[in-house]
């Protein structure tokens, strides 16, 4: 049991069942095998998963006809991106380049740093990167797809034009090194245009195949090899890469967005503390607060570094250096330091009311804290204000419980909710049908578990005496491998069944384990089903009085 990658949790409810070689997470409902795990994890589709599993343990796939569409439409958006990054690292090359001395010049950076990180230039015009690529034979349509043209629909032509001109480019890679998608910060200021709008500092690829914001973390493929645990969280390209310029190669961005829950995650499987390092301002400050309250639902442990004498990190690495950066990082207050001065602000502790204020808001921080770090920090509340620390962890006590009971309601709810919206998405009918749901999803449970069953069942059950869509489709593709005597294993399915239907084909699986006597039950559920069916197509509701009416409403809801 551990803690689930694919939801914020802090109590384990994500099984691994070694015998079987399977997962399964009874907070979300993801399950699967070593495939489906790395489709998700990765964001991959089932042969891209396969591959590489296989390369890494050496094996090597034959080659076949595979074709999906939307696959091959990512890879070609990859693609499309590569080539872009290299078009754009090719103009720094051009003479009298802006980009180039701009990255040289502006940003002090080495040719060996701009080329670690693939930089590069947009140049201004209208078609330079789009004539080149249609000259390495990618379609405007494709381009557009990838987001590196914008299409335009005017006198009723279509024309197609550069998304990002005059601008230095900063290319995002994934954990594999693919590019998936770019950031370009114009040259200088944001200045008003001729229109009098004011063109945008920076601009980025919008959601494609290949990119989602808030799934990607900027510079993690470098910075998760030199990590050794902690990793920085700084809020934008520049910073980190005046990080990396300076030795600190730990440090990472997530991509002009808030921090997400995925990002968080994925932070967590490559780090153990996350130190963040936040512009100085109130912007920055606020959007630490909001960092730490998603990164607070994983087990990372969390710094905020308080920057002094510069407004960024790349401000201070280049007025002071890095040994300044490295004394302020490693003073760094942890989360409960940083809160407990966040709540502080500019109380006045001189007088009576003022420290009233500072502990009411103080006393709330503490009780988010272990014993210990209560008691710790207690004592020193206790010495700076001159009240009893006693009166503050009694305090603190009462807030821990009163914080312990709302949590506990809203997990409660939050677990209903989940499970709702599940069921929902699975299978709306699944409400309408309760009774028939639950005997179809004990007898397919039962039917994976024990695949000879089908023969018995086959002669009195078929798919179509299924009442809700959902389990009646999955009960097809069931019935149909084995009725051509192909196995249903779950490492069988992955490619087969979709990836909702994987999660509930195993849900239905675990649920049939301690079942004593499992073809007793199979014939149960069998009758139960077949009663059900017929007493639905008995019932035309079209037809019933509300008295007949409500008396259905309740045996369907009493199952």
């Amino acid at each position: 049991m551990g803690l689930c990658p694919f939801h914020s949790e802090k109590s384990p409810s994500f099984a691994v069942y070694t015998d079987t070689s399977h997962f399964y997470c009874f907070g979300c409902g993801a399950g699967g095998d070593a495939v489906s795990f790395l489709m998700r994890m990765e964001r991959l589709d089932y042969i891209e998963a396969v591959k590489a599993l296989s390369q890494r343990v050496g094996m090597q796939l034959p080659e076949d006809n595979y074709d999906d569409g939307l696959a091959k439409k990512r890879l070609r958006i990859l693609s499309a991106n590569r080539e872009a990054a290299k078009y754009f690292y090719s103009q720094l090359k051009e003479p009298g380049s802006p980009g180039l001395d701009y990255w040289l010049g502006a940003r002090r950076l080495s040719p060996q740093l701009v080329k670690h990180f693939g930089l590069g230039y947009a140049p201004e015009g209208w078609s330079g990167l789009l004539d080149h690529m249609r000259a390495q034979g990618y379609a405007p349509e494709e381009l557009a797809e990838a987001n590196l043209v914008s299409r335009s629909d005017k006198g009723g032509r279509t024309s197609y034009y550069d998304r990002f001109r005059g601008r230095v480019m900063i290319p995002i890679l994934d954990l594999r090194g693919n590019v998936v998608a770019f950031g370009g910060r114009i040259l200088g200021e944001a200045a008003a245009r001729d229109d009098g709008f004011k063109e945008a500092k920076y601009i980025n690829t919008s959601d494609t195949l290949a990119y989602k914001k808030g799934r990607d973390v900027y510079a993690l493929n470098f910075a998760k090899n030199t990590a050794n645990g902690r990793l920085i969280l700084v809020e934008g390209y520049m910073d980190v890469i005046a990080l990396h310029k300076f030795g600190f190669t730990q440090a990472v961005a997530c991509l002009g967005t808030a921090l997400t829950r995925e990002q968080a995650q994925l932070l967590a499987r490559y780090a153990e503390e996350v130190v963040l390092s936040y512009d100085a301002d109130e912007a920055g400050q606020r959007a630490a607060q909001r960092a730490l309250e998603v990164l607070g639902q994983t087990n990372l442990k969390l710094r905020v570094l308080k920057l002094t004498g510069g407004k960024d990190p790349d401000e201070i690495l280049h007025s002071y250096g890095a040994e300044k950066y490295r004394q302020l990082l490693e003073g760094a207050a942890n989360e409960i330091e940083f809160q407990l001065l966040r709540v502080r602000g500019d109380l006045d502790l001189s007088i009576p009311a003022g420290k009233a204020d500072y502990l009411r808001e103080a006393v709330r921080v503490l009780a988010r804290c272990t014993r210990i770090e209560r008691d710790i920090y207690a004592s020193r509340l206790s010495e700076e204000l001159g009240v009893s620390k006693e009166a503050i962890l009694a305090q603190a006590e009462q807030a821990r419980k009163k914080d312990d009971r709302k949590q506990a309601r809203d997990r409660q709810r939050e677990l209903m909710k989940m499970q709702d919206r599940q069921s929902l998405k699975t299978d709306p009918q699944r409400g309408l049908h309760p009774a028939a749901a639950k005997a179809e999803e004990r007898l397919l449970g039962l039917l994976l578990r024990h695949p000879d069953f089908y023969l018995k069942l086959r002669e009195t059950l078929s798919p179509g005496d299924f009442v809700t869509p959902f389990n009646r489709e999955l009960a097809e593709k069931l019935f149909s491998r084995l009725e051509n005597a192909q196995g249903i294993e779950h490492e069988l399915l992955t490619g087969i069944l979709s990836e909702l239907e994987q999660n509930e084909a195993m849900r239905m699986k675990l649920s049939c384990e301690s079942i004593s006597n499992p073809w007793q039950e199979c014939e149960g559920c069998a009758q139960k089903l077949l009663a059900e069916k017929a007493g639905l197509e008995r019932v035309n509701v079209g037809e019933l009085d509300e008295a007949g009416y409500l008396e259905m409403f309740a045996r369907l809801k009493k199952g």
